[in-house]
């Protein structure tokens, strides 16, 4: 009896039948180690794995298609606009058909919204229950409000809203920017131009304040108990940061600024172009 020419899956997933021969057809396009950028993080894998599950987003991609379908990246890898810290994670998975995460992991919703992309939903079912567990674990009876004039008195950076279990921390936000003085002094046509701005704190803390506005890809192995001063945000607005910060709970405690004179030229009709750089502390 000759053998079954269709490949059937090991993680519960529906078979998908093809027809003989497209399949081992679609791996010999692709090579035997398939290089990826995911969100700006650069992967290397076996194409075994990332076909491990079939009817999985992967498996449709280099199993159902060619090299010439895919987007690529200017260096030719296979790109994908997902997050590419998780995207670990997601390989880990493929591997072992089972998902070992840190002690200290707290994205694990994120995580699933990654598992829902890729269409793993064994994953994802798994980190839908962790969670469930999670937030029953962590739910209470609620106390009593304190009605006591020192309370209703408060200022309202220390009435601002923080979500429960939420962890207190420090993070400082700074940017590097650049104003020009013109001749008469009155008109700066580029009084605040804001190259990149950058924030420095505890991992699990960036994270749960800015989110996806967060770009994770000058430091992405730290874990989260960890501490980085190289993340970024990925708009130039201070005041979206600002927001983002009072409305997890967090208020200013000090800032501070210092401005040199990047361009001064001896002609007295030229405008002066001044750099800066200022940092602002926020606590909860």
């Amino acid at each position: 009896m000759s053998a079954d020419p269709y490949k059937r899956s090991e993680l519960g997933a529906r078979t998908v039948r093809s027809p003989p021969g497209e399949h081992a057809a679609m791996a010999h396009a692709f090579p035997e180690i398939v290089e990826l950028n995911v969100g700006g993080q650069v992967y290397v894998t076996r194409y075994e794995t990332l076909t491990a599950a079939p009817n999985s987003l992967l498996w449709l991609k280099f199993s159902q298609s060619s090299p010439d379908e895919l987007a690529k990246d200017s260096k030719g890898r296979f790109f994908f606009d997902r997050d590419g810290f998780l995207f670990r994670y997601i390989l880990d998975y493929l591997r072992d058909s089972e998902l070992l995460l840190p002690d200290s992991f707290s994205e694990r919703r994120r995580l699933q919204r990654e598992a829902d992309f890729f269409r793993l939903p064994e994953l994802s079912r798994s980190l839908a229950a962790v969670s469930k567990d999670t937030s029953e674990e962590d739910s209470g009876e609620p106390e009593e409000a304190d009605l006591s004039p020192a309370t209703t008195t408060a200022s309202s950076s220390e009435r601002a809203p923080r979500s429960p279990g939420a962890a207190s921390g420090f993070i400082t936000i700074g940017y590097r920017g650049s104003y020009t003085i013109g001749r008469d002094i009155q008109a700066d046509a580029k009084f605040r131009r804001v190259a990149r701005i950058t924030v420095c704190s505890k991992i699990s803390l960036a994270k749960e304040v800015f989110g996806e506005t967060l770009n994770e890809s000058r430091d992405p192995d730290r874990t989260p108990d960890k501490y980085t001063s190289r993340y970024y945000l990925k708009y130039n607005f201070l005041e979206q940061a600002f927001d983002r910060l009072a409305e997890a709970g967090f208020h200013m405690v000090a800032c501070s600024s210092t401005g040199t004179c990047a361009y001064n030229s001896n002609d007295p009709g030229e405008d002066k172009m001044w750099t800066s750089y200022t940092e602002y502390v926020f606590c909860r």
